[in-house]
């Protein structure tokens, strides 16, 4: 039986949740399961189609291939084909999304239970970190941790309905990687005190407990450096912010995230401060407007559309 997935983009860390923070937004990858043919293992149309590997290699499938292996499935020899909409190296989870993507897949051809908190275990194994796996699994607003056991606890949250993000995805990429070696050895006690604050302001805010703050926006451990070293996303943010608007850096960057209030006039200031943001920095900068993925990766026989 042939299946589809469909998985949301991700905006992680949020500001003060470094590796533990993270929300789905509406923007997916969406892969199809096919006969294999003599053509590639993986087409993929869209964002990054010129980029990204079409023979096992490629992250959709290498996921898949590992989920099958961890649950004892054996390996079908598919086709994918897959239409994905998230900017490469933007700080929008396009690489969580396809590990997502494999391991749903995995999931879904193996047919056994195995609980969404046990394929993001499977999936930060592969990511490294679960800030961007566990929102694409399960949608909605996410925090992920270890307790002292090195057992992994995800919780879920809904995201304000009064809320919306507005993104400014700059046309640079920035590989996360590269990005983490611009992060310091540590920070002082006075640093500690900042985060965890900030972070108790933004989950708070996002969950609407109380409004968000500008002020209390962003961190003071990984934007920084990340900040310092992409002009583009450090005037976004210094124009956003100075605004009055709650904006962070979208997991590594370059992305910038904007979390206003769903009225149309604050929704189109956002837009429009950031815009002029990109021109003054003399990058191509793509503002939209993202709504919450409340559902996550969803999984569901493809039924081909009638035609004639």
């Amino acid at each position: 039986m042939a299946l589809i997935v469909r998985v949301p983009a991700t905006s992680a860390n949020l500001g003060p949740g470094f590796d533990s923070l993270g929300v789905a937004l509406d923007r997916h990858l969406v892969v199809r399961t096919g006969d294999r043919t003599d053509g590639p293992r993986v087409a993929t149309s869209g964002e990054g189609a010129d980029l990204l590997a079409t023979d096992d290699d490629n992250l959709v499938w290498r996921s898949l291939v590992q989920g099958c292996d961890a649950l004892g499935h054996p390996v079908p020899d598919l086709r994918l084909e897959s239409r994905n909409d998230i900017p490469l190296e933007r700080g929008l989870g396009s690489s969580s999304a396809a590990i997502v993507a494999g391991l749903s897949l995995a999931r879904a051809l193996a047919g056994g239970p195995i609980a969404d908190d046990d394929l993001v275990e499977v999936a930060t194994d592969i990511e490294g970190h679960p800030d961007n796996v566990a929102p694409a699994i399960v949608g909605g607003l996410v925090t992920a941790g270890r307790t002292a056991s090195g057992r992994l606890v995800v919780r879920r949250a809904q995201p304000a309905a009064g809320l919306v993000t507005v993104v400014a995805v700059p046309s640079v990429r920035s590989r996360t990687d590269e990005s983490r070696g611009v992060l310091p050895d540590g920070v002082s006690t006075a640093d500690l005190v900042s985060q965890g604050a900030r972070l108790a302001h933004v989950v708070g805010g996002l969950v609407g407990t109380w409004p968000l703050d500008a002020g209390l926006a962003g961190d003071v451990y990984h934007e920084p450096g990340r900040l310092a070293a992409t002009p583009v996303s450090q005037a976004l943010v210094h124009a956003w912010r100075s605004a009055g608007v709650f904006a962070v850096l979208s997991g590594a960057g370059p992305s910038v995230a904007a979390f206003v209030e769903r009225r149309p006039d604050v929704v189109e200031q956002a837009i429009d401060i950031a815009r002029r943001a990109g021109v003054d920095s003399g990058v191509e900068v793509d503002v939209r407007t993202l709504d919450w993925d409340r559902r996550g990766a969803v999984v569901c026989p493809d039924v081909p559309t009638p035609t004639g």
